[in-house]
């Protein structure tokens, strides 16, 4: 599919609702479950996602728009969620994403991007240059992933309840 900022920005408008949709009044050992081992939980995937609004996704956009020489990106902590999620219940979280996505939405249509602002550069710490195309293509893919990686795991606390089913369910398998 060829890059469309409309269509981009309708998916980021959207994934704030569809999240709050899929955990909204579920109990606390579903929206705490994870795959197993080092995996996230719903609830840690929620607090990446506020983390990326806040230091990742948009900040990065101002670099490669902004006038300055150095367009180096700061490198983005995957993981900071861990520690600033603490204390925070899931609503709070859903909230916080949720304000800070329709602000960032806000400012990304005030910024006039056409073509030529799409093919300017930023300077990613471990990929190197990359364009604003790039940025903003893999921003609405970001929350596609962690909405599937949401379904899949509040699925697979299904897995050992389903009986024979299981043999249609190839990522429950895993």
């Amino acid at each position: 599919m060829k890059f469309n900022l409309t269509y981009t920005i309708q998916i980021l408008n959207n994934t704030p609702q569809v999240i709050r949709n899929l955990l909204s009044d579920l109990p606390d050992e579903l929206v705490h479950s994870n795959e197993g081992g080092d995996s996230w939980s719903p609830y840690d995937i929620v607090g990446h996602l506020v983390h990326g609004e806040r230091t990742d996704w948009f900040p990065r956009t101002e670099i490669i728009l902004s006038n300055k020489e150095n367009k180096k990106f700061i490198p983005y902590d995957r993981f900071a969620q861990f520690e600033e999620s603490k204390g925070k219940s899931l609503e709070d979280l859903l909230n916080e994403f949720s304000e800070l996505r329709i602000e960032n939405i806000h400012k990304l249509k005030n910024m006039d991007i056409d073509e030529e602002k799409l093919n300017m550069e930023g300077i990613h710490p471990e990929f190197g240059n990359v364009t604003l195309r790039e940025l903003l293509s893999t921003w609405a893919a970001h929350d596609l992933t962690h909405i599937a990686q949401i379904s899949r795991v509040l699925a697979k606390q299904y897995k050992e309840e389903i009986g024979p089913w299981i043999k249609y369910f190839d990522k429950l398998k895993a």
